[in-house]
Parts: C-alpha cells; sequence; structure tokens
C-alpha cells in the first residue's frame, strides 16, 4: 500500500536546530561525522528556512577514503518547497559542484553544473531536494501510520527526478546515549549504484515524538557496513523524549 500523507503543521523544527551525527563503519571503526543545522534567511526578498549539511571522514578511514560534502538548500517556511539547492562534494576523488534553482511558476529546475561546466534544465512538478526532503517528512503526519505502509516524494538530484518512498516496518524502543527512546522504523527505498548493496539496504529509526528526528542509521554497503548515530542536538522545536 501506498499512501500520500498530509502535511503537518511545521512544528518539527524550527530556526537553531543543530544535529550532529556519528558515522562509524562496520559498527566500531569511527568514519567521520556529520551534521544538519537549520536558521532562517532571506531568499528573493522573502524569508526562508536555510539547511546545511556538511559531513567529513575522520581517523583511519580518512587515511584511504577521504570525504568533505557540504550541502545547501533554501526552502519555504509553510510548504517546505525547495527554492535553491547547492551541492559540492568530494568523495574518495568523486567530485560535484552543483546549484540547483526551483523556478516554481515555470516548474523548471536550472541546474549549473561547475564540474562539467554545463548549464541544464529540467521541468518537475512537484519535487524536494535532498535536505528539503529532510524537513518535509519530518512534517508528515505518522500517528496512522500501519506497517507496510509507504510515504512517497519526488527527489530531484544530478538533473533527474527519482521516485523515494518510505516504507514503514514497525515501532522500537532503542538504546542510545540519551536513555532509551521510542522509534518508528522506516526502509528507504534507494537505488542501487555506486555505493548501495541493493535497493532495500538502509533501515532509519526516527524519534517516535513531535521532533521527529533520525537517531540512527543502519546501512549494507557493498563492502562492510555504515552506522550513522546522533551524538548531539540542540535547538530542537520540542523537548526530547527519553526514558
Amino acid at each position: 500500500m501506498t499512501t500520500t500523507f498530509s502535511q503537518e503543521k511545521p512544528v518539527a523544527f524550527k530556526s537553531g536546530e543543530w544535529l550532529r551525527y556519528k558515522m562509524s563503519y562496520s559498527g566500531f571503526i569511527r568514519a567521520g561525522t556529520a551534521v544538519l543545522e537549520v536558521s532562517e534567511k532571506e531568499y528573493n526578498g522573502k524569508k526562508v528556512f536555510y539547511s546545511k549539511g556538511t559531513g567529513w571522514t575522520s581517523g583511519m578511514i580518512k587515511w584511504f577514503f577521504e570525504v568533505d560534502d557540504l550541502y545547501e538548500s533554501y526552502f519555504d517556511q509553510a510548504d517546505v518547497k525547495p527554492y535553491l539547492f547547492k551541492r559540492k562534494i568530494d568523495e574518495g576523488g568523486y567530485k560535484k559542484h552543483r546549484i540547483t534553482s526551483f523556478n516554481h511558476e515555470a516548474k523548471k529546475a536550472y541546474i549549473q553544473d561547475f564540474t562539467l561546466q554545463k548549464d541544464t534544465s529540467v521541468a518537475f512538478t512537484n519535487v524536494q531536494d535532498m535536505l528539503s526532503s529532510f524537513y518535509f517528512l519530518r512534517n508528515t503526519g505518522t500517528k496512522d501510520l500501519k506497517i507496510g505502509d509507504e510515504i512517497k516524494l519526488d527527489l530531484f538530484l544530478d538533473a533527474q527526478i527519482y521516485p523515494f518512498k518510505l516504507r514503514f516496518l514497525g515501532r522500537e524502543v532503542l538504546k542510545t546515549n540519551f536513555g532509551r527512546v521510542n522509534t518508528l522504523v522506516f526502509r528507504p527505498l534507494v537505488q542501487s549504484g555506486r555505493i548501495f548493496k541493493e535497493q532495500e539496504s538502509v533501515t532509519l529509526w526516527i524519534t517516535d515524538d513531535a521532533n521527529k528526528i533520525p537517531i540512527k542509521m543502519a546501512a549494507s554497503l557493498r563492502v562492510g557496513s555504515l552506522r550513522a548515530e546522533l551524538e548531539g542536538y540542540r535547538g530542537l522545536a520540542n523537548p526530547f523524549q527519553s526514558f
């Protein structure tokens, strides 16, 4: 069953939210750090949310696979539709630098590719970028979810539109550094390819509270596995619930 769930009033996050994740390889080697933060900015004379995501490798992993990623998104405060998305990544020498502007009146996305020195435009109807999708999904109602339900959206990435789904697997009490936390468990349906082993190789745990923070992610890679766990937060819109 595929269901499009309604957007709730945006209270899952607010300006000033900061989330920090510990990345580990095969369960024990610290692989790096990822930080997600959101603030309020002005874009084309309008107050919008600005989100920045950064990720980098550390320790032993950095010796043979260095990652230095930067993602930025400007999106609407009311309905979370994206206006501008910037992606600049270097993953073991695999580099991309692109800026995508979304014109919602013309329903066209304009992509500047600084790596290939090429500009393109792509028609779209209703899409999210990599960062805005994170906040869009957090504002999606979950109280009526049943096991097997799927939340879907169209993800705009690299001048292409990908159908993206989150399949609900159930609820679980998760032991964390912050105590025991009630979570919602999802399986993102991602395209297999350069990194992930298969379409259903990722599991995601989201706090079952008003914040809906991703608190843990586990992924099977072609070699080994990758885990991300929340290790710090501040500026939440709602109290963090643990016991």
